[in-house]
Parts: C-alpha cells; sequence; structure tokens
C-alpha cells in the first residue's frame, strides 16, 4: 500500500462529487438552467435532426448512480491496491471533472468550448474501455460498478458528443436546424460503425452497446414523432440501433465467457 494509492481513491471521490454537483446545476438547481435551455436552446430535443427527444436523457440519473457506487467501492481498504484501479483511477476521475465542465461550458453559453470538453471526455472514455477490456473484472459486482458504469458512461457519451457537435454547426449557421437527412444519415452510419467497432473490440460487451442504442433509440423516437421530422434520418436510426444490438449479441455469443457488462 502507498500514499499515492490512497490519494488516488480519494480523487475519484472527489471528482464523483463535483459531477453530481454539476449535474445538479445542469438540471437547473443552484441557480442553474437546463440543459435544454441553456445555451439558447442548442441543445434542445428539437434544435437539430440528431438531438435524441427528451426521455433519452434520462439515462444520465443511471450513470450517475453507477458511478457513484463505483466512487464508493474503489475507496474501500481492499480496492487500495487494485491493479484494475489503479490503472483506471485517474482517467475515472478526469472523466468526471470534464463532465462537470461540459455542463459548466453549456451553462455559460460556451457552446464552442463545450465540443473540445466533450471530445475529450470521449476520448478518456475510450482509453478506459481499451484498458478494462484488456482485463477481465473480479466478480459480478466489479463488473457491473466499473464495466458497466463506464460501458453505459461511453456509449452515451458517444452520442452526446454527435449532438453536441452537430448543435455547435446550427449554431454557427452551417445548415439549418433541419440539416439535410443525407448529412444526419452519414453521421448516424459513422455511429453505428463505432458501435460495431466497440463490440468487437471488447467482445461483446453491452453496456456501450445498450447506451448508444438508447440514444439513436430516441433520435429515431424524435425524427418520427417530433420536431423536426425526418423520415429517412428516422428509419436510418433504427436500422443502425438494430444492427449495433445484432453484432454486439452475436459477438457475445461467440465470447460466453467474457464479461456481459
Amino acid at each position: 500500500m502507498t500514499a499515492a494509492d490512497g490519494i488516488r481513491q480519494a480523487a475519484v471521490v472527489a471528482s464523483a462529487l463535483v459531477a453530481v454537483a454539476g449535474s445538479a446545476v445542469g438540471s437547473g438547481a443552484f441557480g442553474g438552467v437546463p440543459i435544454d435551455e441553456a445555451s439558447g436552446g442548442a441543445l434542445a430535443a428539437d434544435a437539430t435532426v440528431l438531438a435524441p427527444a427528451g426521455p433519452a436523457f434520462a439515462i444520465w440519473s443511471v450513470i450517475y448512480a453507477g458511478l457513484v457506487a463505483y466512487a464508493v467501492w474503489q475507496a474501500l481498504p481492499g480496492r487500495r491496491e487494485d491493479a484494475r484501479q489503479r490503472r483506471i483511477g485517474w482517467l475515472a476521475a478526469a472523466s468526471l471533472v470534464l463532465n462537470a465542465a461540459w455542463i459548466l461550458s453549456v451553462q455559460f453559453d460556451l457552446l464552442a468550448l463545450s465540443v473540445p470538453v466533450i471530445a475529450a471526455l470521449l476520448a478518456v472514455l475510450l482509453r478506459i474501455f481499451v484498458l478494462l477490456a484488456s482485463t477481465r473484472p473480479r466478480g459480478v459486482v466489479e463488473a457491473v460498478l466499473v464495466d458497466g458504469a463506464f460501458g453505459l458512461y461511453l456509449g452515451w457519451v458517444a452520442i452526446a458528443t454527435v449532438a453536441n457537435v452537430t448543435a455547435l454547426l446550427v449554431a454557427l449557421g452551417v445548415g439549418s436546424p433541419e440539416l439535410n437527412a443525407p448529412v444526419g444519415i452519414a453521421v448516424l452510419l459513422l455511429a453505428a460503425a463505432a458501435g460495431v467497432v466497440l463490440a468487437v473490440r471488447g467482445r461483446g460487451r453491452l453496456t456501450p452497446a445498450l447506451a448508444l442504442c438508447w440514444g439513436v433509440g430516441w433520435i429515431a423516437a424524435g425524427r418520427l414523432a417530433g420536431q423536426p421530422e425526418s423520415l429517412p434520418v428516422g428509419v436510418t436510426a433504427i436500422v443502425v440501433a438494430l444492427v449495433v444490438l445484432a453484432v454486439t449479441i452475436a459477438l457475445r455469443v461467440r465470447h460466453p465467457g467474457h464479461p456481459a457488462a
């Protein structure tokens, strides 16, 4: 046991508290503005053709619950010298701070800043995913609280990044709020490719695919039943979700001994 291990554990806990405080501000508490109303509504459900419908954002409650549970679990004495936690601990802390930084950038109408922040968050989560995929969790609890929580986090942030970049382009006047269907379809196909890569690299880990498909599914709902309407984009989103799920499940069956999360 070293002092560095204790500092790492404390940093993760402190970062989780920062992230939770940031989420409270992003929900409208403490003088904050709800995310869908901040930055002139650039991230509202009807702002662009690639914005998920409102109910999609309920996944954040599950993600935050998982991350807080992870922060508590990794702080236990028995986890202090855990090799896996040593590998991802500081990255986990960075992801939580970046999460709060993204919320603050949107709150202060710094939409242009929010894009590099969420891109950095996505990069950190991809690195965590690679590190976790290279080793096995020791038991169901670790699989759920570590691999599962960060899998959901990654899958959703991947879709949030697409929505964020699209919102900035619209805010800058690149196209209209009703982005051309071919552009939306092209971006969704990139999301499909990303989902397939994650499935292959993770050997069928479920949570990244579930979160990604959750987001894509709500993009479909928004385009088929909300504004701006776009039948081509909505149908493409449904196909993307089905393809990513099918590939993930196929790989899950092929690698039955690999952690399901």
